[in-house]
C-alpha cells in the first residue's frame, strides 16, 4: 500500500507537470532511500502509458567517485546517459539527500573539474535544450527526507506538512489548484514582457539590468514541485551595478554566507562573501559563470521558510533571486555555462523595491501591478 503523500505527489507529477502519454519514455532520478516515492511514480507512469527507467543513486555514490576517480574517470560521461538524455522524452529528479554536507570535506576544484567539465555541461544541454523546444519534459519533485528536515530546523513530520502545503498537497485537488495559480501568473507575465529595463534597489543593492525582447517564464508546476516565481534571462551585458543577497548560496552542499556581487557590462568584477570565498572564487572561473543566466521573484506566499534546499527557497514569496550561469533558452537567453547557480534575497525588508520602466512594480515583498 503507497503512503497517500506520495501517491498524490506522484499524480499531480505525472499527470500535471510532465503530463506523460501514451509510449512515453521517462527516466526517474533519486536516492534509493526514496524508495517508496519511485514506486508510486513507477505505477503512475503505468497507468499514463509510459514505459519508466528508475535510475537511483546509493549512498556516498559521489564522495567515494571524488575520492577515488582519476581526473579522466571524473570527468567521463558514459554513452548510456548521453542516450538518455538525447531519446528519452521525459525526467523526474527527487530531491532529497542523505547528507546535505555530503561535499563539504572535497576539495572545491575537483568539484569544478565534475561539475564544471565540458561534457558535463554538454550532457545536460542536450537534454535541457530539448526540453526548451519542446522535445521533452521535465519536473523536479521533494522526498521529505530527515536531512533536510534537519537543515530547516524542522522535525520530519513537521517538516513533511510543511512539503505538502507548498505543494497544495493539502488541498482536495491540488492538480485544479496549480491550473487557478497558472492563471493568475499568466497577468504578471503579460505585463513583465513588455518590460525593457529592470532597475533592483535594497540593502547593500542597486542593480540595473536588461530585459528587452526577453521572455518571461510562468513556473507554476510544470517543471519544479513546489513551484511559484516568474524568471526571464538578462540581456548578457547588461548587468552593472552590486548586490548583496541575504540568504546563503548553496553550492554542492557547501554554504557561501553573505555574497556580494558587483557587476560591469555583465560581468562579475567583484566578488566577497564572509564564508566560502575560495568555494565563490572556483564557481566564478567555471566558463560563464560570472554572467547572470536567471533573475527571478518568488511567488509562492505559501512558503515562507528558508530551509537550505533551493527547490523550496527561490520560490518564497516576498524574496528574488538571480542566477550565475547558465541562461534559460525559451527566455532568448545566450549564456552557456555548466553551471546554474541561484542565489536568493530577501525583499520584504524596509525600502526594496523593484522597478521596470521606472516605474514601481514591487515593493518591500508584494507585487504593485
Amino acid at each position: 500500500m503507497i503512503n497517500p503523500f506520495f501517491e498524490k505527489l506522484a499524480k499531480l507529477a505525472v499527470n500535471y507537470s510532465i503530463k506523460v502519454k501514451k509510449g512515453d519514455r521517462i527516466f526517474v532520478l533519486g536516492p534509493t532511500f526514496a524508495d517508496e516515492l519511485f514506486q508510486a511514480l513507477f505505477i503512475e507512469i503505468i497507468k499514463a502509458g509510459g514505459h519508466p527507467l528508475l535510475l537511483p543513486f546509493i549512498e556516498g555514490q559521489e564522495e567515494l567517485l571524488f575520492k577515488y576517480a582519476s581526473e579522466k574517470q571524473l570527468t567521463y560521461i558514459d554513452n548510456i546517459w548521453k542516450m538518455i538524455n538525447r531519446e528519452f522524452d521525459c525526467m523526474i529528479t527527487i530531491d532529497a539527500k542523505y547528507n546535505t554536507k555530503y561535499l563539504s570535506s572535497i576539495d572545491s576544484q575537483l568539484i569544478s573539474k565534475r561539475y564544471g567539465s565540458s561534457e558535463m555541461k554538454e550532457l545536460w544541454a542536450t537534454f535541457y535544450d530539448r526540453v526548451a523546444k519542446k522535445e521533452a519534459r521535465w519536473v523536479g519533485i521533494p522526498f521529505p527526507c530527515h536531512s533536510y528536515a534537519q537543515e530547516a530546523n524542522m522535525d520530519l513530520f513537521s517538516y513533511t506538512n510543511f512539503v505538502k502545503k507548498a505543494l497544495f498537497l493539502d488541498k482536495e485537488d491540488p492538480i485544479k489548484e496549480w491550473e487557478n495559480f497558472e492563471k493568475k501568473q499568466n497577468k504578471l507575465i503579460e505585463y513583465l514582457d513588455k518590460v525593457d529595463k529592470i532597475h533592483v534597489l535594497g540593502e547593500d543593492t542597486d542593480l540595473k539590468l536588461s530585459v528587452k525582447g526577453r521572455k518571461w517564464i510562468n513556473c507554476s508546476g510544470q517543471v519544479n514541485l513546489p513551484d511559484g516565481e516568474v524568471y526571464t534571462s538578462p540581456i548578457e551585458d547588461s548587468v552593472d551595478g552590486h548586490i548583496r543577497f541575504t540568504y546563503p548560496g548553496i553550492y554542492r552542499g557547501n554554504e557561501i554566507e553573505n555574497i556580494y556581487l558587483e557587476f560591469k557590462n555583465g560581468n562579475v568584477i567583484h566578488a566577497t562573501a564572509y564564508k566560502g570565498q575560495e568555494l565563490l572564487q572556483e564557481v566564478l572561473k567555471v566558463e560563464n559563470a560570472n554572467i547572470l543566466g536567471e533573475f527571478a521573484v518568488g511567488t509562492n506566499y505559501g512558503i515562507s521558510l528558508f530551509t537550505k534546499q533551493m527547490l523550496f527557497d527561490e520560490k518564497i514569496g516576498g524574496t528574488m533571486h538571480c542566477a550565475l550561469g547558465d541562461g534559460f533558452k525559451e527566455t532568448g537567453s545566450c549564456n552557456e555555462s555548466a553551471i546554474h547557480w541561484d542565489i536568493l534575497k530577501d525583499m520584504k525588508k524596509p525600502g526594496s523595491k523593484i522597478i521596470a520602466d521606472e516605474k514601481v512594480i514591487y515593493e518591500e515583498g508584494n507585487w504593485k501591478i
